[in-house]
């Protein structure tokens, strides 16, 4: 007797399978496809814009409180540490200060003692974290 020849059973698992998966992806990507979901939900939030819009305002949207005391270059880069960025790179992405001027504020927040270098050792080489202490938690929370 001759074996059947079940090869096809492969080529199903294997590839089919994969690519029914990956191809909506790309499709979505190169925004093949989208246009009747987006279509579907611009009908709906307009229907709810109407809505929204008809209801009158009972009261006046306030205003944003600013804190109460000034944002100091030092409370800022304190305030994006508390907030959990760790990496030089991050925080100077958060707070939009220069290279010079950060490294400036981190000495300076170093030797207050209101925060402190770790050097990490990794498989790509040593990483220099940065983590307030609870001195510095409690500084900017006071």
């Amino acid at each position: 007797m001759a074996d059947p020849n079940f090869s096809w059973i492969y080529l199903i698992i294997f590839l089919a399978i994969p690519l029914a998966r990956i191809i909506p992806r790309i499709l979505a990507k190169k925004g093949i496809g989208v246009k009747s979901q987006s279509r579907i939900q611009e009908k709906q939030f307009e229907s709810e814009y109407r809505e929204y819009s008809q209801k009158p305002q009972t009261e006046p949207s306030k205003p944003q409180v600013e804190p109460s005391k000034p944002q100091t270059k030092n409370s800022l880069v304190l305030g994006v540490l508390n907030r959990g960025s760790k990496t030089f790179e991050s925080i100077q992405k958060n707070t939009g200060l220069s290279s010079s001027e950060l490294d400036t504020i981190l000495e300076d927040l170093e030797n207050k003692g209101l925060m402190k270098v770790v050097h990490k050792q990794g498989m790509l080489g040593t990483k220099t974290e940065i983590h307030p202490t609870d001195k510095g938690f409690k500084e900017y929370y006071s």
